[in-house]
């Protein structure tokens, strides 16, 4: 099958997404001709990216949006059966080396977070194509969302800066939250300590709290 071309304007992706509402990813597959993987576990990944080829999402890796023209992101969210996520959200990675010389304003985070599609899919059952599409929302951040995800920010790369990367753990913030990222422990990147000197530690990288995408997902701050 043809690629999905990528769509002109935010309402046709909205259109997009909504017509995928209530159909199940083993529907969707069919229609793409995709091949994904039964185990659920290696599935997990590229049934974000059978949704993002259903979209036409046209953003390629290290790049800021998935839809490239319109500058907003995908992010495919699975919920329980009451609509709640069930895990935290992947938002990129943290740069742990300038820390100290981050701001929000001109942050990858902040680019990732301006506009957003959301796409809730339900988490069971197990076989991944019986698993239903809910409704998508297309959402910035509020006024006080945007304070909220600002103040974390700056919390966590103050940490990092000072050289505190290893006390950080993913109880600090509200809304934002740092976690390891990489495919096993052995992964390391570099970091500085507390003196200065470099270090070396496990990647890491930002996350919404479930509590964040869950208010999110009932409406609160929807602007589509």
């Amino acid at each position: 099958m043809d690629p999905v071309a990528a769509p002109r304007t935010e309402h046709e992706l909205l259109a997009r997404a909504r017509a995928l509402e209530g159909r199940t990813l083993g529907d969707i597959a069919a229609d793409l001709s995709a091949s994904v993987p039964d185990d659920p576990v290696h599935a997990k990944g590229k049934l974000g990216t059978l949704v993002e080829r259903a979209l036409g999402a046209d953003g390629q890796p290290g790049k800021a949006h998935d839809f490239t023209a319109l500058r907003v992101e995908l992010k495919t969210v699975p919920v329980s059966a009451e609509g709640h996520p069930v895990e935290s959200t992947y938002v990129c990675t943290l740069s742990l080396t300038d820390a100290d010389a981050q701001e929000w304003e001109t942050s990858w985070a902040r680019a990732k977070l301006s506009r957003v599609l959301w796409v809730p899919v339900d988490a069971k059952p197990r076989d991944w194509r019986a698993r239903v599409v809910r409704a998508a929302r297309l959402w910035s951040p509020s006024p006080d969302e945007e304070a909220t995800l600002r103040g974390d920010f700056d919390e966590i790369v103050g940490i990092i800066g000072v050289g505190r990367i290893e006390e950080l753990t993913a109880h600090v913030g509200v809304a934002l939250q740092v976690r390891p990222k990489a495919r096993d422990g052995s992964v390391r990147t570099r970091a500085f300590g507390a003196e200065g000197e470099a270090i070396e530690t496990i990647p890491r990288g930002l996350y919404l709290r479930t509590s964040f995408t869950g208010a999110i997902l009932r409406g609160l701050g929807d602007d589509a």
